[in-house]
């Protein structure tokens, strides 16, 4: 660690190198623990001085997020993804197996200080699972021999850049490929039709296409575009959140891998269209490694005049800034992204109003996912006809859905809106299936009563991803999996969320361990009702659906986990339940006043 002069002059560098705008203070943070592998008291309370912040709120803002630290770890810093199919792989087997070769506790930095071993939510990476992540690089399809391999390595002290370069191959894997990846969009041809027809007939014709948002809510494209160009504000920006952070889903790091062109086209289209001259691709911690690659072509579109100063020759500006996350579920919601973009905890804004009237910089501001970006630009070249020729009426156009768990390929399919959930499980080669988890664990989890369901907005919603459990998968533990995530993302702002989801991690924990009764299922119902109905945000309102569709659908699962205890004279059923009412009730009680 250098001497206090030595730091701060480091930490005012960093801080010049992002303008000294409070801002850019989350990625100023991340500067600072690429520096030293963690954010020094000293640091934080270096950076609130030079930016005028307060320094508690400094310091909350690092214990906010999953991948800024306040304690050093090692140089070595290794997560395994831990979602319920990477674990259904063998990660928390393969995990503790380096642990013991590497003589490391879970979470904690060896004594030496050269590794740590942890666990991340998720990496992206489903397809190729188990899979983990070291000092940001993506480690897939790990195995024992890899992670004795590994622990050699490491206890050699050997550079990462000298491990086995096929060590780091991320596949794309898109098993079946259609509109979105087969017309990719030719440089500056998206901005060319801005330039022939204008923003009002570009507007139009993505209107007549019905393109509804992919990142999950399904809002009209146009509509979200026109409300911010009509906003009376002159300051505007556009935000492409690549946060994909829903578990076992990874079709975003595919499309920014291999169509990076198309959403940037996309990107600067909306820009043009809403008179914006600035904006920003918030990234996912876990896709650093994609940095140098979209940084790469954004410079190569600098190059070429589709961004800068006079885009293509248009008379107007516009330019891309990538900034990362550090680690938020919640920051998938494009307010909580809005507060992290602007250097603070990720945590959901009261709305109205609605970013498109006050965003970023309290400016009217677009936020769209990846895909919805990259077919924005397909549509400006291709017309609203090409589009609509495939779908629904409700949801036209293709879509693309991220498939794992236990199936024979899985990977990316595109397919049509309104495409029956069976088709898709049968491309994936799925046998023996017990269960679907749609959407992620934020979607439905389903039976195959329903797979003659539909992936379209008005059936199933926007999907996303599907995730498959066989017949030898508990249910419980998929559900505990799931309610442990919420639990661990939960910003914490409103009561319902952050007291709900703690009570049902506590109630399915009951469950999982053989000690719950049929009054705790009866409880696991009405908490989840009041954290769905009460919630701030969509986090809260959507945590207990995956829990309460496995309750419903499989109820048989739960009741055999039953403890039995009616022959059991000092059980009280009241004093059983009596602290998860009383937390529930002061959540309801709670809420009121907020």
């Amino acid at each position: 660690m250098p001497d206090s002069s030595r730091m701060e002059s480091i930490v005012r560098r960093i801080a010049a190198r992002y303008g000294d705008d409070p801002r850019q203070l989350l990625q100023m943070l991340r500067a600072v623990q690429a520096t030293w592998s963690w954010i020094p008291p000293h640091a934080i309370a270096l950076l609130a001085a030079h930016l005028q912040v307060p320094p508690g709120e400094v310091r909350g803002i690092v214990e906010f997020y999953s991948f800024l630290h306040l304690a050093p770890r090692g140089r070595y810093d290794i997560y395994f993804s831990d979602n319920i199919t990477d674990r259904h792989l063998g990660s928390r087997t393969l995990a503790e197996r380096l642990c013991a070769l590497l003589g490391v506790p879970p979470g904690r930095p060896r004594g030496d200080g050269v590794v740590t071993v942890d666990f991340s939510s998720c990496t992206g990476m489903s397809d190729q699972a188990p899979a983990a992540l070291v000092n940001g690089m993506p480690l897939t399809d790990l195995d024992a021999a890899r992670i004795d391999e590994m622990a050699e390595l490491i206890q050699a002290g050997v550079a990462l850049e000298a491990w086995p370069r096929e060590w780091f191959s991320v596949r794309e894997n898109v098993r079946r490929a259609g509109s979105i990846f087969g017309t990719p969009v030719a440089d500056g041809t998206a901005i060319r039709q801005f330039r022939l027809h204008g923003a009002d007939s570009l507007l139009a014709e993505l209107d007549r296409s019905g393109l509804r948002g992919r990142g999950g809510s399904g809002f009209g494209t146009a509509r979200k575009w026109k409300s911010c160009r009509e906003s009376g504000e002159l300051e505007r920006y556009v935000i492409c959140n690549a946060d994909e952070g829903e578990p076992a889903t990874f079709k975003d790091r595919v499309l920014l891998t291999r169509l990076a062109d198309s959403l940037f086209e996309g990107m600067t289209l909306a820009g043009l269209i809403v008179g914006s001259q600035r904006g920003f691709l918030y990234l996912r911690a876990e896709y650093q490694y994609l940095l140098p690659h979209l940084e790469g072509v954004l410079a190569r579109r600098r190059q070429l005049g589709l961004l800068g100063n006079d885009v293509q020759r248009t008379g107007l500006a516009f330019d891309i800034e990538i900034c990362l996350g550090a680690g938020a579920y919640v920051c998938g919601e494009e307010s909580a992204l809005i507060e992290s973009l602007e250097g603070r905890r990720g945590q959901v804004r009261v709305r109205p109003p609605f970013p498109t009237v006050r965003g970023y910089a309290q400016k009217p501001t677009i936020v769209n996912n990846v895909q919805t970006f990259v077919q924005a630009a397909q549509i400006a070249v291709n017309g609203s006809d090409w589009f609509t020729f495939q779908g629904s009426p409700q949801s036209p156009g293709t879509t693309l859905v991220s498939i794992a768990g236990d199936v024979e390929r899985p990977g990316v399919y595109e397919y049509p809106f309104g495409t029956l959930v069976g088709d898709a499980l049968a491309d994936a080669g799925v046998r023996d299936v017990q269960a679907v988890q749609v959407g992620g664990p934020s979607g439905h989890l389903i039976s195959p009563a329903e797979f003659g369901r539909r992936i379209a907005f008005e059936d199933l919603g926007g999907v996303g991803s599907l995730m498959v459990f066989d017949a030898s998968r508990d249910l419980i533990a998929v559900a505990q999996n799931f309610v442990h995530f919420f639990q661990h993302e939960s910003c914490g702002f409103c009561t319902p969320c952050r007291v709900g989801t703690t009570v049902l991690r506590d109630l399915v924990d009951k469950v999982a361990a053989g000690r719950a009764t049929s009054a705790d299922l009866a409880e696991i119902e009405a908490t989840g009702e009041v954290t769905r109905k009460l919630s701030h945000c969509g986090l809260g309102q959507t945590a207990p659906r995956s829990l309460l569709d496995s309750l419903a659908r499989f109820r048989p699962a739960f009741e055999a986990r039953l403890a039995s205890r009616s022959d059991d004279p000092g059980f009280d059923l009241d004093a059983e339940l009596s602290d998860a009412r009383r937390i529930r009730g002061a959540a309801v009680a709670e809420n009121r006043h907020e």
